[in-house]
């Protein structure tokens, strides 16, 4: 079937900002489909609000919308846009349920919009709990025995006759948001009071408790002639009960048997059939290996974050295919190098694949690590290997948690084995690590089997390398004999391992195997609906299948590991421009990561892609294999950056920047001294590796001061610190400091308004976009604080000592390639705080507001010794730029109730949205709604803050006032306002009595909430306000300074019209030379 000819131009909804449990999948998932059918000849229309992404780049689609994804906004692009279709299923849970709210809103049909791809009654069978139930019941397929419940006492009824434990699952959510396993009564009521509140319809399922059981997914694709085949099966060796966000698995099935695959087959076919989704669907089965009995979880009638997985564990390109599918194509009609045409696919690949994920416990203090059917995870990495063992051992090194091995993590080799088996009890993320040292403590495989239903293959191979590993522990202090290291490369130990078991340099064990012969060779894994291309993964159990181009000049660039917070998509958008720029240069391209989500992971963002971890051993060897000019490392975040000197001192060049001059960024004496020769203010500071050094250096400088270990990204382990007491806490709490990695003390600049700027230097002459200004004052971490860029509040004379001061460090400095320089403004003055000379988390912020290629020009830059091309700096004018962007950042706070929400120098956010207008009080409204935190334009709002906030409250509480709400204070508060002439309601805080305002936040009364915390000086915690509002999804605001923007927000819709959407493509063509 030819491609359709009844649509021209079709509407792509996005997932917007980056969640626990929607992450860059959909960035990938989304982009493939704009590749796909503007190949076809469509016209595409994006709508996203996230900034970060590649597929919100003005040249993906041909027209971009950065707007709130709701039904409203999204009615005022279809009005304006007039799309023939929407294609709802590759923006994740967020595209499906918009979606359906806009057909129920009858907008698909006043403005004549078909649906392609999955069909809105398909979305309804497959979400809604229900519907999905009668057409499993038709299709004769087994599910859990369950019931749907409107209200705490029917669920409490359907439990007593289900028995204890039982499954809870709200209907329209994702990543288990709102569910949870209950034990009994009173937990039932507490998760099902949260879970009815989580679901777009108050519905939730009860269903039996399928605890233990095998936990199967199956990748399936339809065609619209009912074509169907499977493009990977995925086992979860984390049994059921562990949201598969959160499982380690493995394709293919490692331990199911041919017989129950095809069952398992056989019933997705007929599911897909009926729900008759055209594409790709993910459908979960649990298999009780007791009983034989299958029964089917749950079908993501999209593109969904297993479909990432799927398709570069296979070389299938899920994404893409889906959308050539979408647009009346069927698989027939794909031609394939390796099968013929698609429809001829078969799952064939002879490696395994492993999925471990990536958790960020240590950033919310008090939140339990636990894994169950809510998903945690913030980030994931795959690994490639011809054994189970060699792809596991890589997975955990490709983690970039500091281990490249399974033992010995934390202090878990000190614990005796009763103690560790009691911490298999609850599955968390050290499961697998706890395992480990419960065998090295001689637990068996059954008793372990018994406590984690963890299969037992899966626990014997384990056993295997713990024997191993006891074995290689003999020869501590000499090299292996030369058959146990062959041994133990094939079972995939890292070279790294192998030297901290054996207490013997790296470098010694990498030259004896090199001596031996034993190198890392390279397979391909072939990508499906292309003639031969392929992208390249390592093992030491296979000969060399690599073929290395000779031809063409080759740069290798370094990506970013694993998504984390701290360390998201915005590095993976720096390494694809990159790449996509060097292309235009000339050069043959190679990427090296192992994050599956990833558009730089993609088979054709690179010429070549290596599916590899980050790692010294990892990526010596593909430089030597590949022989490129120089190795690009700047663009990847903090991960490349670690191994930027190490793989220096090897001989490799690292183009751009020298790892020397980042070193010098990191070392704050070397950095002062510099500020002091540029005659450049910096905040008083000073080192400390002991309780008495610090104290003397904090008494020296005056409290409040803030304490931060060095080398670190996303602020790990950063405090505001007000006295002595919390700094002996602070200092005895912190691990592996040493004099050579010190904790670092800084002046805490107080009430000082933080702003940064990136810079493009060429080592001579730097060039400033626009200085963006932080909302949030100084002292909370700038990837969680909102910013408005270009600056609104700093005056001109600020705005240019700050533009001056980055061009004189990024010239002293020699830095080629990008630049970010964070600054603080204190009654005037402006100081440095810290320079990062490499890519930061603004880049895409900056190039899409101000319409300037950053990473291109930078790469043209760190390329200029080898192209001999004139600097592009000197040709780059000052702009202005009329339209303001407002970025929000999105914080997990719903995933984790137990956790106070309140912002810090420790980062966060999981992700974020933008805001774009004229008005920049516009522009923040906009970016708040983008967070599903719309503020209100009337009604009632709460306010209750600190001492050191009461003075400046007083204005915001004025102008509210003035728009028309009503004002409700908590008593310290209430007087102030009302002294100033403000008319308010008083309320009592929770130890006052009742009904208090933590009453009155869950009854709902208040439709914004403005709190700054306490802090240390009271002796009453009022987090319970935050926690409420968190749970009652009130608006709330916890800093006086975004309470001020808010105020002006909110006035400026009051008294203005709300403007027209305009796309990204007509905002860059206001922007215009300054003159």
């Amino acid at each position: 079937m030819p491609r359709r000819n009844d649509i021209h131009k079709v509407l792509i909804i996005g997932s917007g900002p980056i969640i626990i449990g929607q992450a860059c999948e959909f960035d990938y998932s989304g982009t493939q489909a704009c590749k796909a059918l503007r190949k076809l000849g469509y016209e595409i229309v994006l709508v996203n609000s996230n900034p970060a992404t590649i597929m919100t780049d003005p040249e993906t689609a041909d027209v971009t919308y950065i707007e709130p994804l709701n039904v409203e906004r999204l009615e005022q692009i279809i009005a304006k846009e007039r799309p023939d279709a929407l294609l709802p299923n590759l923006g994740g849970q967020s595209g499906l349920n918009l979606c359906a709210e806009l057909h129920k809103a009858g907008i698909l049909e006043k403005y004549s919009v078909k649906v392609i791809g999955v069909q809105v009654d398909a979305i309804e069978r497959g979400e809604d709990r229900i519907e999905f139930k009668k057409t499993m019941n038709k299709l004769g397929i087994e599910m859990a025995r369950s019931e749907v419940a409107y209200s705490v006492e029917e669920a409490l009824s359907i439990a007593d006759k289900l028995g204890y434990p039982v499954v809870l699952r709200p209907a329209y959510t994702m990543g288990g948001a709102g569910g949870g396993l209950v034990y009994n009564r009173d937990e039932l009521k507490v998760v099902c009071a949260r879970g009815l509140q989580a679901s777009l319809v108050g519905q939730v399922l009860v269903e039996e408790s399928i605890l233990g059981w095998e936990e199967l997914e199956l990748e399936v694709v339809r065609d619209a002639d009912n074509n169907i085949i499977t493009v990977c099966f995925i086992e979860n060796i984390d049994p059921l009960g562990v949201h598969t966000g959160d499982s380690f698995c493995s394709a293919p099935m490692l331990t199911i048997s041919e017989e129950c695959q095809k069952k398992l087959q056989e019933q997705a076919y007929r599911i897909v059939e009926s729900v008759q989704v055209i594409g790709g669907t993910n459908v979960q089965f649990a298999h009780d290996p007791v009983t034989d009995r299958i029964i089917v979880i749950e079908i993501n009638p999209r593109t969904s974050r297993s479909s990432a997985l799927a398709s570069k564990a296979t070389g299938f390109p899920i994404a893409l295919v889906s959308s050539m599918l979408a647009a009346g194509l069927t698989l027939k009609d794909i031609p394939c190098g390796k099968y013929g045409t698609l429809d001829k696919y078969k799952p064939d690949g002879d490696y395994v694949v492993i999925k471990f994920a990536r958790w960020a416990f240590e950033k919310f203090k008090g939140v339990e690590d636990k894994l169950g059917t809510q998903m945690r995870a913030v980030g994931e990495v795959m690994s490639i290997g011809k054994t189970y063992k060699e792809a596991f051992q890589k997975a955990i090194r490709s983690l970039e948690t500091g281990r490249y091995g399974l033992g010995h993590a934390k202090d878990f080799d000190t614990l005796s084995k009763e103690e560790l088996l009691r911490r298999l009890d609850t599955p968390s993320s050290e499961r697998h690590f706890l395992m480990y040292e419960a065998l090295r403590k001689g637990a068996t495989v059954e008793e372990i089997f018994e406590i984690t239903k963890v299969k037992t293959y899966f626990i014997e191979q384990m056993k295997e390398l713990v024997e191993e590993e006891e074995a290689i522990l003999q020869q501590k202090g000499k090299m292996l004999p030369d058959e146990m290291l062959v041994t133990a490369k094939k079972d995939g130990f890292s070279d790294k391992y192998l030297s901290q078991l054996l207490e013997i340099p790296e470098a010694d064990i990498r030259n004896r195997r090199i001596a031996l012969g034993v190198e890392e060779a390279w397979e391909g894994v072939h990508v499906s609906g292309t003639e031969n291309s392929a992208y390249y993964y390592s093992t030491y159990n296979a000969p060399d299948k690599n073929p290395v181009n000779e031809e063409k000049q080759k740069i290798m660039i370094l990506g970013g590991g694993p998504n984390r917070i701290g360390q998201g998509i915005e590095f993976d958008y720096c390494c694809v421009h990159a790449a996509m720029a060097l292309k235009k240069l000339g050069f043959e391209t190679i990427i090296v990561n192992c994050n599956p989500e990833t558009v730089s992971t993609d088979y054709d963002t690179s010429d070549k892609l290596y599916f590899e971890p980050l790692t010294l051993e990892d990526v010596l060897s593909i430089y030597n294999k590949e022989k490129p000019l120089g190795v690009i490392a700047q663009f990847g975040g903090q991960t490349p950056l670690n191994l930027a000197s190490e793989l220096e001192q090897n001989g490799v060049r690292i183009l751009g920047t020298s790892p020397s001059v980042i070193d010098l960024a990191e070392d704050r004496d070397q950095f002062r001294a510099m500020m002091e020769k540029l005659e450049i203010p910096m905040p008083e500071s000073g080192m400390a590796t002991t309780v008495e050094e610090a104290i003397a250096i904090a008494s020296g400088i005056g409290y409040p001061v803030m304490v931060r270990p060095s080398y670190v990204l996303g602020g790990r382990g950063m405090e505001v610190v007000y006295d002595d007491e919390s700094m002996t806490e602070y200092m005895n709490a912190a691990v592996g400091v040493t004099p050579d990695r010190p904790i670092l003390i800084d002046r805490f600049l107080n009430h000082a308004l933080e702003c940064e700027a990136d810079a493009i230097s060429d080592g001579s002459h730097a060039f400033v976009p626009a200085v963006m200004e932080h909302i949030e004052l100084a002292g909370i971490h700038s990837g969680d604080s909102a910013c408005i860029i270009p600056s609104v509040h700093i005056p001109p004379e600020s705005v240019e000592t700050i533009k001056e001061y980055t061009r004189k460090i990024a010239e002293e400095m020699h830095v080629k390639g990008l630049m970010n320089m964070q600054y603080a403004i204190e009654n005037g003055k402006v100081f440095v705080l810290e320079a990062n000379p490499r890519a930061s988390r603004t880049v895409p912020l900056v190039s899409k507001v101000c319409n300037i290629r950053m990473v291109p020009l930078a790469t043209d830059i760190i390329t200029s010794e080898l192209t001999g091309r004139p600097s592009p700096i000197t040709g780059l004018k000052e702009q202005v730029i009329p339209n303001y962007g407002v970025k929000e950042a999105v914080f997990p706070f719903n995933m984790f109730p137990e956790v106070d929400p309140i912002l810090g120098p420790e980062m966060r956010s999981t992700g974020e949205v933008l805001g774009l207008s004229r008005s920049y009080g516009e522009a923040f409204f906009k970016a708040q709604e983008a967070v599903q935190s719309r503020l209100p334009l009337e009604g009632t709002v709460l306010i209750s803050v600190n001492k050191k906030d009461k003075d400046e409250v007083v204005g915001v509480a004025r102008s509210l006032a003035n728009d028309g709400f009503q004002i409700v204070a908590t008593e310290g508060t209430y007087n102030l306002i009302t002294a100033a002439g403000v008319p308010a309601t008083k309320a009592k805080k929770l130890y006052e009595g009742r009904p208090n305002v933590g009453d009155m936040i869950t009854n709902g009364d208040f439709d914004l909430i403005i709190n700054s915390p306490v802090g240390k000086d009271s002796i009453h915690d009022d987090s319970y306000l935050r926690k409420a509002a968190i749970k009652a999804k009130a608006p709330y605001i916890t800093t006086v300074a975004a309470a001020k923007v808010t105020a002006e927000g909110i006035h400026y819709l009051k008294t203005h019209k709300g403007s027209e959407v305009k796309s990204l493509q007509e905002l860059h063509g206001e922007i215009h030379d300054k003159g």
